[in-house]
C-alpha cells in the first residue's frame, strides 16, 4: 500500500500477521459453578478477520467512507471488532460516553448528526421512538439479544454480509477522518473531537516508545479506548469486569481478581479507580507482582494514591500520569516515583502538579492568559521558565478541530504558518528543569480585585489537612470582583454532624489557608458531603456546578 493512504485498522492488520495466534481480546463472560471467571478471548488472527467482516457489512449495507455511525456498545469482544470495522470501512466511528447523562447524550447525537446506529437493543428502541429527530440514522446494527429489531440488521447478520469477499475496501488517507469523540463535558457542553486516521496512529507510537510497552504484554484497560493502542501494539486486552462510566465504584476484588488470572503486566484507570483499589490493597496488604506498569490520567493523581498503589507494585514498577487532553493525548508524563521522592513536597506547598516531561515530536509553550481567540501565534507572549501562563501545545496527536463548532475551533487553535496549536484551557509553567507544572484549568481561576488565585495551587494548602479527602476553590461574583471560598469534602464517615463540629473544622482550615501566602485571600469555607464530579473519570471536580450551590449557601 502507498505511503499516502493509512488507516488505523492497519495496525490491527499488522498484530494479526505479526502474532496471529496470540490472545488479543479477553473477555469476562461469567462464573462456572464453582465461581471462578469463565473467560472468552479472540487471537489476533481471528479478531482481523471478523473486523474485515464488519467492514464489508457496513459497506454492502451503505456505510460509506466519512458516514457518521454512532457507537453505544458496551466494553466486549464485539465492540472492539465493531470499533476496528468502522474504521476499516472509512466510516467514521461516533463515540459518546453514556455515563455523561441523558441530556448531554441528546446534545451531542444532535451536534453529529449519525446516519446509522450500532447499539444495543434499549439504545436502538429509544433511536426508533426518536426516529424523526434522527432521520438520516438509516443504517443501524444491533448488538446482542434481538426480540424486536426495530429496523435494525443483527450483528450476525452483519458479518454473513460481510463474508462476500468480492466488496471492496476502500483506502483512506492519514488527514481524513476516523472518529468522533466528545469531550467529558466537565467545563462546558461536550464537544466533538474530530480524530484522523494519523492522529491515532501517532498517539500509539508515542505511548508505546514512551513507556517502553512491548509486544506480548497484557492490559487492564479501564477506560476502553486505551483498548485500540493495544491492538495497534500486539498488547492483549483484558477487558475488566467494572462499569467504565462509574470508575469510582469498581469492585476492588474484580479488578485484583482480573489482575492475577491473566498475568496483567499493565493496568488503566482514572484516579478515582485506583483510589478505590489501593485502599483496599493497603487495608488486604495486598501485592501485584505482575505489573510492570499502573497508567493513570484525566485528573491529577492525588499522592495518597500514588503512595497506596506503589506499596502494592514491586520495586522495579511504577504508576505513570500522563497528561494531556480528548483534544490532544498525550503531551507530558511523569513517574509516581519521581513524584514522591522530588515534587510532591512542592505540590502540597502549592506549586502545582508536577506533569513530567513533554513526550518526543510534542511541543509545548507557555503563553500569557487570555480568554479571546488567537489568530496567529506570532499575537502571543510566551512566558519565561516559572512565571504561570495558558498551557499550548503542537505536535502530531493534537486535533486539528472540533466537529461542526467553527466557534469553539477558533477559540482553541492559533495558527502557525502550516501548522497550528491547541490550546488545552489549562495553566502552568515550566520549572528551571523543564518540567511542566499544572496549575488548574483557565475557566477555574478566581478573580479578585486584587490577585489570580490558581485552583490546585490553593487547593493542595487545605487538602493538607488529614481529614479532609479533596477541596475545590470557587469564585463567588462577577470575574474581577470575585470572593474566593474553598468547599471542602470530608473523608468518607467523617463529615462532622453538629454546627459546633462544623465551625471547628472549618476554624482549622482557615488556620491552614492563613498560613500560606497563596490563600490568605481565602476566608469563606464551606464543607460538602460528596462534591459533583465528571461521569468519565469521576474525579474532575465541577466547579461551575459548585460555584452556584456555594453561592446559595453563603
Amino acid at each position: 500500500m502507498s505511503s499516502q493512504y493509512l488507516n488505523i485498522s492497519d495496525r490491527l492488520s499488522e498484530s494479526a500477521r505479526l502474532v496471529p495466534h496470540q490472545r488479543a481480546v479477553v473477555f469476562p463472560e461469567g462464573r462456572d459453578t464453582a465461581g471462578r471467571v469463565s473467560y472468552t478471548q479472540l487471537t489476533f488472527a481471528q479478531l482481523d478477520a471478523e473486523a474485515t467482516r464488519i467492514a464489508r457489512g457496513l459497506i454492502k449495507l451503505g456505510a460509506r467512507p466519512g458516514s457518521r455511525l454512532a457507537m453505544f456498545v458496551p466494553p466486549s469482544l464485539e465492540s472492539i471488532a465493531l470499533t476496528f470495522g468502522v474504521f476499516r470501512s472509512g466510516a467514521v466511528c461516533t463515540l459518546i460516553d453514556p455515563g455523561m447523562g441523558r441530556q448531554n447524550v441528546f446534545g451531542c447525537l444532535d451536534q453529529c448528526a449519525p446516519q446509522g446506529f450500532i447499539a444495543i437493543p434499549i439504545v436502538q428502541m429509544v433511536r426508533w421512538l426518536k426516529s424523526r429527530r434522527y432521520p438520516d440514522a438509516k443504517l443501524n446494527i444491533v448488538v446482542g439479544p434481538q426480540k424486536n429489531r426495530v429496523g435494525c440488521t443483527s450483528y450476525q447478520n452483519l458479518l454473513q454480509l460481510g463474508d462476500d469477499e468480492s466488496i471492496k475496501i476502500p483506502l483512506t488517507k492519514s488527514t481524513d477522518p476516523a472518529a468522533i469523540i466528545f469531550t467529558s463535558g466537565s467545563t462546558g457542553p461536550p464537544k466533538g473531537v474530530l480524530y484522523e486516521h494519523g492522529m491515532f496512529d501517532a498517539q500509539v507510537d508515542l505511548i508505546r516508545d514512551r513507556f517502553g510497552i512491548a509486544p506480548g504484554e497484557v492490559d487492564l484497560p479501564g477506560f476502553p479506548l486505551f483498548a485500540l493502542f493495544n491492538i495497534a501494539m500486539q498488547v492483549t486486552t483484558v477487558i475488566p469486569d467494572m462499569d467504565p462510566t462509574r470508575p469510582a465504584n469498581v469492585d476492588p476484588v474484580k479488578i485484583l481478581e482480573a489482575i492475577r488470572n491473566q498475568n496483567v503486566t499493565q493496568a488503566f484507570g482514572s484516579p478515582a479507580l485506583w483510589n478505590t483499589v489501593g485502599r483496599y490493597c493497603d487495608e488486604h496488604n495486598i501485592r501485584l507482582p505482575t505489573l510492570k506498569r499502573i497508567l493513570s490520567a484525566g485528573a491529577p493523581v492525588p499522592n495518597h494514591v500514588l503512595q497506596r498503589m506503589l506499596r502494592a507494585l514491586p520495586e522495579e514498577a511504577d504508576i505513570f500520569t500522563p497528561y494531556g487532553a480528548t483534544e490532544c493525548l498525550p503531551v507530558a508524563a511523569i513517574g509516581g516515583r519521581q513524584v514522591l521522592c522530588e515534587t510532591a513536597g512542592q505540590t502540597a506547598a502549592g506549586a502545582g502538579t508536577c506533569v513530567g516531561t513533554v513526550f518526543d515530536g510534542m511541543q509545548v509553550k507557555i503563553i500569557e492568559i487570555g480568554f479571546d481567540p488567537i489568530a496567529d501565534i506570532n499575537g502571543t507572549t510566551e512566558c519565561p521558565p516559572g512565571e504561570i501562563g495558558e498551557i499550548i501545545v503542537k505536535g502530531p496527536v493534537a486535533t486539528r478541530e472540533y466537529f461542526q463548532r467553527p466557534d469553539g475551533t477558533a477559540l482553541a487553535k492559533i495558527s502557525d504558518g502550516d501548522t497550528f496549536w491547541h490550546r488545552m484551557g489549562d495553566t502552568g509553567y515550566f520549572d528551571e528543569a523543564g518540567r511542566l507544572w499544572f496549575c488548574g484549568r483557565k475557566a477555574h481561576m478566581v478573580f479578585t480585585p486584587t490577585e489570580r488565585l490558581f485552583s490546585v495551587r490553593c487547593e493542595a494548602i487545605f487538602n493538607q489537612h488529614e481529614r479532609i479527602y479533596r477541596t475545590a476553590l470557587v469564585g463567588l461574583g462577577e470575574r474581577g470582583q470575585q470572593t474566593p471560598a474553598i468547599v471542602a469534602e470530608p473523608e468518607a464517615g467523617q463529615f462532622p454532624e453538629s454546627a459546633a463540629a462544623q465551625q471547628t473544622l472549618k476554624n482549622e482550615l482557615l488556620a491552614l489557608g492563613q498560613a500560606s501566602e497563596l490563600t490568605r485571600s481565602v476566608q469563606t469555607v464551606i464543607l460538602h458531603r460528596s462534591l459533583p464530579v465528571d461521569t468519565r473519570h469521576n474525579v474532575k471536580i465541577n466547579r461551575e456546578k459548585l460555584a452556584i450551590w456555594a453561592a446559595d449557601q453563603v
